[in-house]
């Protein structure tokens, strides 16, 4: 009787012991190409110096580009997917605005890859764009941070998967810690990865609004700096050309650090959404942490990307491993 109950126990067990085993083995982890693709990293790297030295749009561009690959369908690369009937992920609106550098930084990193023959199509695209985001962030004196890899590409792309997962310029904080929170981050780490702003730029449509006619009574946002607001008519007037982009931080816009929080404090912060993490009294203690600390702001951005690079990942048997980062095999 004891021996049938311990089989029973332990085929009870079985199942659990087998998810535990799977879930493990398909974890993300540091030296995913130790075997397959040793010098994954410096290849990856090199290529991505190069670019850099090429544009400093290369930081921006790629940096941005994992951001939204990750919130649509999770960081599988299907950003990066040219479908040619205009319907991917990249034809969206909020898609459209996406530099074609951070593309390009991808494309040649993966050609660097792949010309290696040890390494020839066993590296995903969504990886290498996890690796060179990494680059771009310490290019620009950001923090060096262990990037997780084993993740697969995805084959589809659409562009009704884009609406409504991507914060808009205008939000409010309940809005951007909900989004945020879809995806497993909290509200400290939704302020940490909107430092990523530090070295960013925006067109000047995104935020006219904010300097024009904002109100029937303000023509311009009152917690925006008025000095500030005046120096962004003279660069974005009205009917400006729609291409136009000016940097986000502008103070040190081509250096990864903590000015964007110290602009924040001046209402200095380009868009709402990135003003109201400081005029609304729930995030402005950790947006003031981050202005005194820029260890602080690296360390929680840190955290921050790392779990960012976990959201709905394919790996093991799912997705695939794509030659060409534009197609799917």
């Amino acid at each position: 009787m004891e021996n049938r109950s311990k089989i029973v126990v332990s085929l009870v067990l079985l199942p659990l012991l087998l998810t535990t085993i799977s879930a493990q083995s398909t974890k993300l982890t540091p030296n995913f190409y130790k075997t397959t693709c040793p010098n994954v990293e410096s290849i990856v790297r090199s290529a991505v110096q190069k670019k850099f030295q090429q544009t400093f749009v290369t930081a921006p561009a790629t940096l941005r580009l994992f951001f939204h690959d990750c919130f649509v369908r999770g960081c599988d690369a299907s950003i990066l997917l040219a479908t040619g009937n205009g319907n991917g992920e990249k034809d969206h609106p909020d898609d459209i605005s996406l530099a074609g550098d951070g593309f390009d930084t991808v494309i040649k990193a993966k050609a660097a890859v792949d010309s290696n023959p040890q390494c020839r199509h066993k590296v995903s695209c969504a990886d290498i764009l996890a690796l060179a985001t990494r680059d771009v962030v310490q290019l620009t004196g950001g923090p060096f941070y262990t990037v997780e890899l084993g993740r697969r590409d995805g084959r589809i792309s659409t562009k009704a998967s884009v609406q409504r997962q991507l914060p808009g310029p205008n939000f409010k904080l309940d809005q951007l810690n909900s989004m945020f929170a879809r995806h497993g981050l909290s509200q400290t780490d939704m302020i940490a990865l909107s430092g990523a702003h530090t070295i960013g730029f925006a067109h000047c449509g995104r935020f006219s609004k904010r300097i024009f006619n904002f109100s029937p009574r303000n023509t311009i946002d009152p917690t925006l700096n008025f000095r500030y607001a005046l120096q962004l008519r003279q660069m974005c007037p009205r009917n400006v050309d729609p291409r136009i982009a000016i940097n986000m931080d502008p103070t040190t816009p081509r250096t990864f650090d903590n000015a964007y929080y110290k602009n924040l404090q001046q209402g200095m912060g380009l868009f709402r959404s990135d003003q109201v993490l400081f005029s609304d009294p729930r995030s402005r203690g950790t947006v003031n942490l981050f202005a005194s600390s820029n260890a602080a702001f690296h360390n929680a951005f840190v955290a921050a990307i790392t779990k960012l690079g976990r959201v709905g990942v394919l790996t093991g048997k799912q997705g695939e491993i794509r030659r060409d980062c534009t197609r799917p095999n």
